[in-house]
């Protein structure tokens, strides 16, 4: 069998594999459609929120008016009491409340301090963060009016006043995240993810299910083996890749930052480590829905320990240390800095020699469980031949 034969009849038994059609291909645009629906509008915006307004003088209603006025909030109701508005919000009736104090215009008159006090539902940090931003804002501005009131009151020119309040203005420009929402912040990182669990899958199926029994695979040399199905699987993830990097960023407007050459060649070695990484665990593991089950469980644990949704500062130095020998936790972090913060090849340079470290260690535990596989069959078949032979009286 010729190189290009074993590659072709590898990549035949890949897709003839019903189960491994369905994770490449069902997997990769089931993530690819229904991962980022639930963000399609990025920011929350309208959140429902309820007042307790214990002063009800014309200062409070109008801090009420604009709260109901600015883009992140929605006043649904005025409530008695701040237990109906926690009981309102824990039954998800409005996703935060406002808190009035009694007293809130007379001690804003004296010149004195109030708490206006707001709270939100943090299960969804988003959400809670919109109502914040609004609720805070729109505190801001009545406190600069009520000032501004003051000032005028005593006399001071108008305009000087308007300088005094307004010394100095904030112009927020998010650098990383124009949208400040998340799928800009998390879908990339997603993507990478499911690229890696996908392909160890893929590949842990195909082995796990061929050494029980003889086949081509037991044929050729571990090494051509190992070389054609990696070239198989480089040859479905490029197209792959090339899907979600440019596709799906391009159609979620997601940030791309990185240059074409370079995001290439950051992804090079964590296909080959990936895709290398996969044929190893599928000398490992016995039955073919054994890949599945594994790569599954560990894929929200590198995601976390990848660094991006908890400070790697925070993860435990054992986890981090047996993590970091997993492909995706480098090359995720790597991307990210390219791809999505625009950071120069120097800021990955570390990550991508970790690739390629990582490329190199599994080949090589991927060459000798292919070897020790094929002699397990080897020996399967010359017993299997022996039992067979007749005997003559």
């Amino acid at each position: 069998m010729t190189w290009w034969q074993l590659i072709k009849t590898d990549l035949k038994a890949i897709l003839a594999d019903r189960a491994i059609l369905v994770t490449l291909f069902g997997g990769i645009v089931f993530y690819a459609v229904m991962y980022p629906l639930p963000y399609l509008n990025q920011v929350p915006t309208e959140q429902a929120v309820v007042v307790v307004d214990s002063d009800d003088s014309t200062l409070s209603r109008q801090l009420i008016r604009h709260a109901d006025a600015s883009p992140q909030v929605a006043i649904v109701a005025r409530l008695a009491s701040e237990s109906q508005a926690q009981t309102w919000v824990r039954e998800g009736r409005a996703q935060g409340m406002l808190i009035i104090p009694e007293g809130f215009r007379r001690k804003l008159m004296l010149g004195q301090g109030t708490t206006v006090a707001f709270g939100g539902d943090a299960n969804y940090f988003l959400v809670y963060s919109a109502i914040a931003q609004g609720l805070v804002s729109v505190n801001l501005d009545m406190a600069k009016q009520v000032q501004k009131t003051g000032m005028l009151a005593r006399g001071q020119n108008p305009r000087l006043a308007e300088l005094s309040v307004n010394a100095i203005q904030l112009n927020s420009l998010p650098a990383f995240n124009p949208s400040l929402g998340y799928m800009s912040y998390i879908v990339p990182a997603v993507m990478l993810l499911v690229l890696h669990q996908t392909l160890l899958i893929g590949a842990g199926i195909i082995g796990a299910g061929q050494w029980g029994k003889p086949g081509y695979w037991s044929q050729v040399s571990p090494a051509r083996l190992l070389l054609a199905r990696l070239t198989a699987l480089m040859i479905l993830y490029l197209g792959f890749s090339s899907f979600y990097l440019g596709i799906c960023h391009h159609v979620y407007e997601l940030p791309v930052r990185g240059a074409f050459s370079q995001v290439t060649l950051l992804m090079l070695p964590f296909l080959l480590a990936s895709a290398a990484f996969g044929i190893a665990l599928s000398c490992l593991l016995k039955g073919r829905d054994r890949p599945t089950q594994l790569v599954l469980l560990i894929s929200m644990p590198i995601l976390f320990a990848s660094g991006l949704i908890w400070p790697v500062e925070l993860i435990p130095e054992p986890i981090r240390l047996i993590t970091e020998v997993i492909p995706a936790v480098p090359g995720i972090m790597a991307m990210v800095k390219l791809n999505q913060m625009g950071a120069d090849w120097s800021a990955v340079h570390n990550d991508w020699l970790q690739l390629w470290a990582l490329t190199l260690g599994y080949l090589l535990l991927a060459f000798y469980g292919i070897r020790y596989r094929q002699a397990q069959l080897s020996t399967t078949e010359t017993s299997a031949t022996a039992q067979q032979v007749p005997t003559h009286s």
